[in-house]
C-alpha cells in the first residue's frame, strides 16, 4: 500500500511562529504547504529545512487580507496537495497576522478594517473555502494572543480582534463537529520574533520588562509555540476541542 502523507497548511509559515510550526511538524513526519506574503527567499529556505528534516513542503504566495484572491489560492492549494501526494489537508493553521499599536485616541477606521480583514475575516473565509479539501477528522488551530486575556497599552484594536478569533474558534468547533474536525486556539504571550518591529526580541529593556512579569523568567521563543501547535494537531490531542491554550510562561498570571 502507498505511504499515507499527512499534510498541513500553515499561513504565514515563512517566519516566526509559523516557521517553527512547519519545522516542528516536519520533525513529526508532517509535510506542509506554507504561505508567505512577500519574502519568497525566506519561504524557500523553510522548504529546504523541512526537506532536511525528512518531510516535504511547498511554499505559496498568499495575502491573507485579500479575500478576492481566495478562489485562485484554493486552486493552488489543490495543485500543491497533488505535488505532495494527497488530495486532502489534514491540518490547517491560521497563523498569518500583522501587528497594530493603535489606541482609542489614534486608531483609524482604515487600521481597524485592515486588522479585521487579516485576523478575523481571513481565518473565517479561508477555512470556509478550504472545507472541501480538509479531511473528516482533521484539525484546525487558530492563532490568538495573550492580549485577548490581559490588556496592554497600544493594543486597543489588536487585542479585541484576537478576542474575536477566540470566540470564532468555539463556534467553528460546533459547526465542524459533524465532520469530527477539531478547532482550537493557541494564544502566544510575548515571543521573541520580528513581530511589531522585533521589539520583544531586539529591545533589551522591553525584553526584560516582559520577562520580569513572567513567572518562568523569560520571554517566549518561536519554538515554544510551534511545538505546542504541532502537539495539538497530533492524535494525542484528539479529544481536545474548542479550547484556548495560552503559551506565555504564565505572563501576568
Amino acid at each position: 500500500m502507498p505511504e499515507i502523507t499527512t499534510i498541513a497548511l500553515v499561513t504565514g509559515g515563512s517566519r516566526g511562529i509559523g516557521r517553527d510550526t512547519v519545522l516542528s511538524l516536519a520533525r513529526r513526519g508532517v509535510s506542509s504547504i506554507l504561505t508567505y506574503r512577500e519574502n519568497e527567499d525566506s519561504a524557500l529556505a523553510v522548504v529546504k529545512e523541512v526537506e532536511q528534516a525528512g518531510a516535504r513542503a511547498v511554499a505559496l504566495p498568499f495575502d491573507a487580507a485579500r479575500s478576492d484572491q481566495l478562489d485562485a489560492f484554493v486552486a493552488e492549494v489543490e495543485k500543491a496537495l497533488k505535488t505532495l501526494g494527497s488530495e486532502r489537508l489534514d491540518y490547517l493553521v491560521n497563523n498569518a497576522g500583522s501587528g497594530s499599536t493603535a489606541t482609542l485616541m489614534n486608531g483609524t477606521e482604515a487600521e481597524m478594517d485592515e486588522q479585521f480583514a487579516i485576523h478575523f475575516k481571513a481565518p473565517f473565509l479561508l477555512t470556509q473555502a478550504l472545507l472541501p479539501v480538509i479531511r473528516d477528522g482533521g484539525r484546525i488551530v487558530n492563532i490568538s494572543s495573550g492580549l485577548a486575556r490581559f490588556s496592554f497599552p497600544g493594543r486597543t484594536i489588536y487585542g479585541p480582534m484576537k478576542a474575536a478569533v477566540e470566540a470564532l474558534t468555539r463556534y467553528m468547533a460546533i459547526d465542524l463537529a459533524p465532520r469530527r474536525i477539531t478547532v482550537n486556539v493557541v494564544a502566544p504571550g510575548a515571543i521573541a520574533t520580528d513581530f511589531n518591529g522585533g521589539a520583544t526580541r531586539d529591545n533589551a529593556a522591553v525584553n526584560k520588562a516582559l520577562a520580569d512579569q513572567t513567572p518562568l523568567g523569560r520571554v517566549g521563543l518561536p519554538e515554544d509555540v510551534g511545538a505546542v501547535i504541532a502537539g495539538i494537531l497530533s492524535a494525542d490531542f484528539g479529544f481536545v476541542n474548542a479550547q484556548r491554550i495560552e503559551v506565555s510562561g504564565g505572563f501576568r498570571a
